[in-house]
């Protein structure tokens, strides 16, 4: 893959360097993307693990780690354990893939990458899909999760107001202004920075070189010495924004689990209601 210059460049891995390596019983492939567009065709050996819509809308103790505890043996059911590397891949570098990426994070894994560009990168590179499929090697693998990656509600609460801190929200302008409610509530937690998630992406479907992300979000305000804690409504597009801001090499990044559906319907949290600048006039 052609240098970005990202500081953690090492997160992401090009289609010809991921060909080279298909085959390995080292490697575990997960396909994030949803079940049909698997069965049309996928990435030899690779393993089916559409997770979207596996949210999570109470992060206190008890149901987080239920959760977890849940998804970890979903991951060790194809074939994830501490000494293959992983590569998981969507149809672009999209949220499914993030979110996937994430969630090896948090368990500790210690080789873990997103395929550059996705199924559609692969495809400009000339490489093929199959329609082949086989049952992965299923492990027992649980992890050891990393608690600094990962933000709850009490901890998001506990970060209101705090100079070193920032709450990245990656959702839609409708769903930040409080056009489109999808929780009890529309809306947006207090003092949140508004910068959606498809704006790390170049049309292509890849991530932008370092200086244009970097750019980007010092602009915003977000900058490498603020822990940073990324939210939408699920924590999938919120999952994505965390990869970009680790790429650049930011040290304290976590993403808000329950994010928004969970922060609306909680009617013990604070929220605000961001209005549009008005439309300028000549």
């Amino acid at each position: 893959m052609t240098s970005r210059g990202y500081s953690n460049e090492r997160l992401l891995i090009a289609p010809a360097a991921l060909r080279k390596r298909l085959g390995d019983p080292a490697l575990a492939l997960i396909d994030t993307r949803p079940a049909e567009a698997f069965a049309a065709g996928h990435i030899e050996g690779a393993a089916h693990f559409d997770l979207f819509g596996m949210s999570l809308t109470d992060t206190r103790p008890e149901p987080l780690r239920a959760y977890l505890w849940m998804m970890a043996h979903l991951f060790a059911a194809r074939g994830v354990n501490e000494t293959r590397a992983v590569v998981v891949y969507d149809a672009d570098t999209g949220m499914r893939a993030a979110r996937a990426f994430w969630f090896l994070e948090h368990f500790g894994h210690p080789d873990v990458r997103v395929l550059h560009g996705g199924t559609r990168a692969w495809a400009r590179a000339g490489h093929a899909l199959t329609r082949d499929a086989r049952a992965p090697e299923k492990t027992d693998w649980l992890g050891d999760r990393v608690e600094e990656n990962l933000a709850t509600a009490d901890l998001v609460l506990s970060r209101l107001g705090k100079p070193d801190a920032r709450i990245l929200d990656t959702r839609s302008d409708e769903e930040y202004f409080g056009e489109n409610i999808r929780a009890a509530r529309g809306g947006a937690i207090p003092g949140a920075v508004h910068l959606e998630w498809t704006r790390n992406l170049t049309p292509e479907g890849e991530f932008k070189p370092a200086d244009a992300l970097r750019a980007m979000y010092e602009q915003a305000g977000i900058r490498p010495e603020h822990e940073v804690l990324t939210y939408c409504q699920g924590g999938y597009r919120a999952a994505h924004s965390y990869l970009a801001l680790r790429l650049l090499g930011y040290p304290r990044v976590r993403t808000y689990l329950g994010s928004w559906k969970e922060w609306g319907d909680r009617l013990d949290l604070p929220i605000e209601h961001p209005r549009r600048a008005p439309s300028s006039r000549a």
